[in-house]
């Protein structure tokens, strides 16, 4: 199609038709700022941060809305349009909290950026401000009204990420504000904990609830027996949180650091996603063998299991009943290691660092509890570890490379590392169903037909003479026509994989926030795939590369479950899940 022609700050520019003049100004490497768009999730132009001139336009335009037109001429940066923008950010100013020196999002705050590329060192309006709504009730997401700038980014990933449209703009005028229906808690609502509105906010308005001090306070209790795990994905983004770049593994760094903060012994959830694909893999066998319920559909993913006991709990039956990675990891804990370690139960504390705010709500489900024990008692999101691991005055960035604790749990497949990224579980849980079936070794052990971040990606391979379908979806906008077809008793699968997040837990509610240059695509970073190649790598490098063959997954089973679905591998790995009422 023929481009069209235009200028901005009196550059020649093309851009494509139907573009925006944000768009076009992007794709030629001039920067408009932004607060209230989100690429591909919010386009509203109601923030007017991004206001441009047009010359002969009587107005100033949104430059996120206002589309392009042949022979036009735009000034992103004339007097006219800096003052514009300056007096629109004081005005969101004038009924923002301010305490920035104590807020979670200090210098990693878009709104706070803006004003200080704009020069703003004093706000000039002063007055009544809006009404505090402060919502700690949840167990994984805070809301905090007083910092939020109505921008609608929340509203908007809820609503076409997830599907869900769990909060929404409620009142009018000077009261307006964000909050789920009747300005319930998150805690009273069909909210998945998933995250990804906290990953959407520019400010501080939404964000994880901190736990750091009750580890803190295990880590300094001398009866507590303080164990820390670490989730597959941390690996993959913690080193954003030290300014490292977008996708750099830093596995060695973290036990290092994991093990200078001082906790008892530093272990890898995946040697217990080796474990879920052993349980895993055995269900979905037992299920094709035996006439069970399909598809059968993973379980890893705690705010997939949420939005399915809320949204489809007559689907309830196809969920594998398998406790996720790092619930098993915590049970084992408290029974064999315990056990071994002559412990008691009470007086081990288990951390587990997750990328998931989700995992938060996850470990106070009561089905995770065994005599009154919790299997998992803290989780710490990766950016929750960042700060602890700052708090603690370590050099993160020239840590020598550390292993994780060996004795016992100390290894790990490449199966298990890939867990982190969308796909992961399904090629995980391939590797060793086909390998089993078959009884031969594998002739590749990468299924890359599931890998890669589209929504949805669906497969058939042949596995000891029966063609098995597979499907893999990240995000519940993307699950939603996979589980509509099952009801409506269509669906041609046999295996599912759902992850509640976009791109699977490398994209996790927990991982540190992408600022919106990138998210924008003003800086051209895929920050999903770079994530995914650490893992990936990670699992290349591994001598055992299937669960099935982790010498000391065989070990546990030899040594104290006896086999994949045995009744004590079922009374501590495997759980189950109930309708839940939307509205509390």
């Amino acid at each position: 199609m023929t481009k069209i022609n235009l200028k901005i700050n009196n550059i020649p520019v093309q851009a494509e038709p139907g573009s925006t003049i944000l768009e076009a100004a992007r794709a030629a490497g001039i920067q408009i700022p932004t607060l209230c768009y989100l690429k591909d999730v919010n386009k509203t132009g109601a923030c007017r941060v991004c206001t441009v001139e047009i010359k002969g336009a009587k107005s100033l335009g949104a430059a996120c809305v206002y589309p392009v037109s042949e022979g036009m001429e735009v000034f992103t940066n004339s007097q006219r349009a800096l003052e514009a923008r300056k007096h629109t950010v004081e005005l969101i100013l004038s009924n923002h909290c301010g305490d920035c020196l104590s807020c979670i999002r200090n210098q990693n705050c878009e709104l706070q950026k803006l004003a200080q590329q704009l020069g703003i060192r004093k706000v000039r309006y002063e007055g009544e401000k809006t009404p505090l709504t402060f919502d700690e009730v949840a167990p994984g997401i805070v809301r905090d009204t007083s910092k939020c700038v109505l921008c609608g980014r929340c509203i908007e990933t809820c609503k076409k990420v997830q599907g869900l449209g769990i909060l929404s703009f409620i009142n009018r005028g000077f009261n307006t504000k964000v909050a789920p229906v009747f300005d319930k808690s998150f805690n009273d609502v069909n909210c998945m904990q998933c995250g990804q509105c906290v990953n959407a906010c520019p400010v501080g308005a939404l964000f994880e609830k901190e736990d750091i001090h009750r580890v803190i306070e295990a880590l300094n209790d001398p009866e507590q027996h303080v164990i820390v795990q670490t989730a597959p994905a941390v690996r993959a983004a913690l080193g954003e949180e030290f300014g490292l770049p977008i996708g750099t593994r830093v596995t060695g760094k973290m036990a290092a650091a994991l093990r200078r903060i001082g906790f008892d012994r530093v272990y890898d959830t995946n040697y217990a996603a080796d474990l879920t694909i052993m349980e895993e893999g055995h269900e979905f066998i037992e299920r094709v063998q035996h006439q069970g319920v399909l598809p059968m559909i993973t379980s890893c993913s705690p705010g997939w299991i949420r939005y399915c006991e809320f949204e489809y709990p007559d689907l309830l039956e196809h969920l594998s009943s398998c406790k996720s990675p790092h619930m098993m990891f915590g049970a084992i804990l408290k029974s064999y290691y315990a056990q071994t370690h002559n412990l008691d139960p009470r007086k081990i504390t288990v951390v587990s660092i997750m990328p998931c705010t989700a995992k938060k709500a996850e470990v106070v489900r009561p089905e995770m509890r065994k005599d009154g024990v919790a299997d998992v008692d803290v989780v710490l999101t990766t950016r929750e570890l960042g700060r602890l691991i700052k708090m603690y005055g370590i050099n993160f960035e020239n840590l020598p490379d550390e292993d994780f604790d060996q004795d016992m749990f100390g290894q790990y497949s490449g199966a298990g590392v890939i867990f982190g990224a969308s796909g992961g579980v399904m090629e995980a849980a391939l590797r060793t169903v086909k390998e089993t079936l078959e009884n031969k070794p594998l002739d590749s052990l990468d299924f890359t037909v599931v890998r890669g971040m589209e929504g949805v990606k669906t497969a058939e391979l042949e596995v000891a003479g029966m063609q098995v379908k597979v499907a893999v979806a990240s995000s519940m906008s993307c699950a939603k026509p996979l589980l509509d077809e099952i009801r409506a008793g269509t669906s041609p699968y046999h295996f599912i994989e759902i992850m509640g997040c976009p791109g699977g837990c490398i994209n996790g509610g927990g991982q540190p926030i992408i600022n919106a240059s990138i998210r924008n695509g003003f800086r051209p970073i895929d920050w999903k795939k770079e994530r995914a190649k650490a893992l990936y790598d990670e699992d290349a490098l591994q001598s055992v590369r299937k669960s099935h063959e982790n010498p000391q997954i065989i070990a546990l089973y030899d040594q104290f479950l006896k086999e994949p679905g045995s009744p004590l591998a079922h009374e501590l790995l495997h759980t189950t899940y109930s309708k839940k009422e939307r509205f509390k």
